[in-house]
Order: C-alpha cells, then structure tokens, then sequence
C-alpha cells in the first residue's frame, strides 16, 4: 500500500510541476500566430531579428526599428496590418519581461501543436508499438509487485502454521522437542496470536499435521505434504504475463512440431511396410498370369489338332 501510495503522490508533483498554466497556453498562441502569419518557424528572435542571447535594451532597439516597418500607417491596405502590429509589441513585451524564460524553455524542447480541440506536446508522440511496450512493461512490474506481497503473506502464514503445528507437538514453549512422529491437530485460522494459549480446535476448521523432527507435513486423504518455506512461489519476473505467454507460445509451437514429426515418422513407416507387403503380392500376381499363358496356350494347341 506504501508503495502505491509514493507513486501516486509522484505522479501528482510531476503532473503539478509541469502542468501548462495560462501564461504557456498564451506563448502556445503566440507562436502559432506568428508562425502562420510570418512563416513556418519563424521565432520571436527571429522575428525581430536578434539573437537568442540578446540583452532588453537591444530587444527594445529592434523592437523600435520593426515597429516602424509594421506601423498601420505605412501599410494600408494591406491585410492583417493592425493583428501583426499588435503582435510585434506582445513578442517584445514576452522577450523583455519574465515570460522569455519560459517561451526559452518550449522552444527548447518543442512547442505544443494545436489538434484540433487542444495542444499536443508535438516533440515527441510515441506510436501504438511504443505504448503497447510501456503498458506491457508497466503491468508486468505491478504483477511483479503483487507477488512480491502475496509471497510475503504466504511466507508468514506458513512460518505460523509450522510454529502451531510444532507448539501443539512439543507444548507452547516447545521444551517437549523429540524425533518421534506426532500427529497434531491445528486451527486452520491460525490462533493462537498470544503465546502461551492453547489453540481452538473448532470442527471443520481444523487439519491434521504430522511433526517428525524439524520437518513439518499436512496429512491430506493418507497422503504426507511438506510444509517448509519452499512452498510458497517465489516472485519472479518469469511468472509475469508476458514471460508466461512467451514460454506458452514457444511451448506451443514444439508441441505442433512434434505432432508433425510424429505423423511424418508414422507415414514413413506405413511406406515401408506397404513396401515390402507389395512384394510378395506382386510375386503371387506375376506366377498367376505366367500360369494362366501356359494353359491358354496348351488350350490353343489342342484345338488345332
């Protein structure tokens, strides 16, 4: 539950910390604008025609300079003249104040694009083959991790089964150890949780245990099985759903190849007995038909006489 919970407090602070605020989604606005109205790629430095590393005061002297160039004045008639101008004074607004670090950092790493009904971190959009690898990835590691908790469990509740089942053979305080076989009756809810008390053995609720030594066995229907801590299944990566249905695939495929083998083996050897029953068969064919010529022509010599 720790775990999950650490996760999900993770989660929560990096989604927080790189969440988009109203000032990126306005930058995000901007750059598109400028973009479709100046050309494709076209940036704010650029635009003003300065450079990355450059200081305010020479950001408001190309600001100047560019402002009378878009000025409406100067370009009457011509469309969007008003839109780019106001534009050019939010870009050198953006540049001069704080909100440059910030525009520095999207166009660093890459600008959301606009699709459709929101922006989309357009850098990098990982395709079906990469999610259905990560989800895979991420579900086989929680697999791993309920394992890993399930095995502790199991390990617990053996270890307590083993310590009733030895408490009831040798006494609580287990001063009565002895190599002999003893049977023993335990409480399958594992009472009792206070040393020293005896446990209750409440019908249909109990099973039978044989104690021999260190070893520990449950009586099943006359049948002894160990019970040690090899019982429980020890977290593996193997035993996710994905190794599991590698290994089932792969079994699957030999058992198919052996089916054929097999049938190709059994068809072989049928040949080869068909083989050598034709022999004889032929045999038997061939002294018939020598016999039949001779007694045709015994017939034919006759009937010339």
């Amino acid at each position: 539950m720790r775990f999950f919970l650490s996760v999900i407090t993770l989660v929560a602070l990096f989604a927080f910390a790189f969440a988009w605020d109203k000032e990126d989604y306005e930058i995000f606005d901007l750059v598109s604008a400028v973009e479709n109205s100046e050309g494709k790629g076209t940036t704010f430095y650029s635009w003003l025609g300065v450079s990355e590393t450059a200081k305010s005061p020479e950001i408001s002297k190309a600001y100047r300079k560019k402002s009378l160039e878009l000025h409406p004045d100067k370009n009457q008639g011509i469309k969007d003249a008003n839109e780019r101008y106001a534009r050019l004074g939010v870009v050198a607004q953006i540049l001069r104040s704080e909100g440059r670090e910030r525009y520095d950092f999207w166009m660093k790493r890459g600008v959301p694009k606009w699709r459709g009904t929101g922006y989309y971190y357009s850098r990098f959009r990982p395709g079906l083959g990469t999610v259905l690898v990560f989800l895979t990835f991420l579900t086989a590691l929680l697999q791993n991790v309920v394992h890993r908790i399930t095995y502790k469990s199991e390990l617990a509740r053996v270890r307590k089964f083993i310590l009733l089942a030895r408490q009831a053979a040798w006494g609580s305080k287990l001063t009565g150890r002895t190599e002999a076989a003893r049977k023993v009756k335990v409480n399958i809810r594992g009472n009792p949780d206070v040393e020293g008390e005896e446990q209750e053995y409440i019908p249909g609720r109990t099973v039978e245990m044989l104690v021999q030594g260190d070893e520990v066995y449950l009586l099943e229907d006359g049948e002894r099985h160990i019970i040690d801590e090899s019982v429980p299944l020890k977290p593996s990566f193997t035993r996710t759903w994905p190794i599991a249905l590698v290994m089932w695939l792969v079994g699957l495929v030999r058992g198919k190849k052996a089916e054929t083998s097999e049938v190709v083996e059994e068809e072989e050897s049928e040949a080869v007995s068909d083989e050598g029953s034709d022999e004889p068969k032929a045999k038997v064919a061939t002294g018939n038909a020598v016999a039949a010529s001779k007694a045709g022509g015994r017939r034919r010599k006759g009937g010339k006489r």
